[in-house]
């Protein structure tokens, strides 16, 4: 009796042949590498979406922490922050028409639309790096108490933020003129704020219009969002409290409030702005690639559409970034 053996290489799995979904190895790879990493950003925001609700109080406000627009002066929050998105959104319709157009085999369109893609991801990266720059260096400075707390200045008059610069007094201190050659001295927090405690202390003194404004319920102060602004008497007893000058923020040290913003700030967007820098490179190799006329020869465009994955993921991403860090 003949047995015959039937193999599977000619039937159909899934509509595809022996590509499920009609996916091929190189698609289905990138999905396997994109669902992994969306895993990742999900344990990150879910740990900052856990930190912002259990320090609820001592968390910074979005709205007074990106309020910088390059070349210009003044407070203008957020607009830089959406311009960014802009960019990085318009970058993942220049890079589906990159796509479409490597579908209808036109090779000058996919060098215009890849070209386009890679400006929109240099620009966005370019302006993640100067935001990283400017949260560093911070513009107002605060103190940080011995609990850890963070007292922010405002001038009683306005209702602003009141920089350090703006009320601390120079007092004669224990500080030696550095030159070059004798290297940097360092203060006991890690780094030469501009103003030594007792010297915003004194100003403090000095300016009455100016008072504190901490994270804590305080029975003497206006609550305004979840800060407190305090009295000045209030203002004055408060500030004994002080250990640290705070300028701008770091892994240990946060300006604009608890410290664990900072860090999350520098692991999320840094995380994120990787990726984007990693596209563009991969988007630079594969726009000179077209212009060799690579993928011309080999009769399709399909490095494109998987580069296109890689991208759209990464801007998704950032919705979901751009969602907890700056309106949440």
């Amino acid at each position: 009796m003949d047995s015959t053996v039937t193999t599977g290489t000619n039937e159909k799995v899934w509509g595809g042949g022996n590509q499920p979904l009609n996916a091929s190895y190189g698609k289905l790879m990138m999905w396997f590498f994109l669902v992994s990493d969306a895993l990742t950003f999900s344990g990150f925001l879910a740990a900052y979406g856990f930190s912002r609700f259990k320090f609820i109080e001592s968390w910074p406000i979005a709205d007074e922490v990106f309020t910088h627009i390059p070349f210009f002066h003044g407070n203008f929050p957020m607009y830089y922050v959406a311009f960014m998105t802009f960019i990085l959104i318009m970058s993942s319709v220049t890079m589906v028409l990159a796509v479409d157009a490597g579908h209808k085999m036109k090779k000058n369109a996919v060098i215009w639309y890849l070209f386009l893609t890679v400006i929109g991801g240099a620009i966005f990266v370019g302006s993640q790096a100067w935001e990283w720059a400017t949260f560093i260096n911070g513009d107002h400075g605060a103190v940080e108490t011995r609990s850890g707390r963070i007292l922010q200045f405002v001038n009683a008059d306005t209702g602003e933020r009141a920089s350090l610069a703006d009320f601390a007094k120079t007092l004669p201190t224990t500080r030696t003129q550095h030159e070059n050659k004798n290297g940097l001295w360092f203060s006991d927090e890690g780094y030469m704020p501009s103003y030594s405690l007792a010297e915003v202390e004194a100003g403090l003194k000095e300016h009455s219009n100016i008072v504190v404004r901490t994270e804590d319920i305080h029975q003497e102060g206006e609550r305004m969002g979840h800060k407190t602004v305090l009295s000045r008497e209030a203002s004055l007893e408060k500030i004994k409290d002080g250990k640290y000058v705070v300028e701008g923020a770091n892994l240990i040290h946060n300006e604009y409030g608890n410290r664990l913003f900072a860090d999350f700030f520098f692991f999320i967007t840094g995380f994120h702005g990787f990726h984007v820098f990693s596209g563009v490179i991969f988007n630079l190799i594969i726009f000179f690639n077209v212009i060799l006329g690579t993928y011309e020869k080999r009769g399709h465009y399909e490095m494109v559409e998987k580069v296109g994955l890689y991208w759209h993921f990464v801007d998704l991403v950032w919705v979901f970034v751009f969602t907890f860090f700056y309106l949440v």
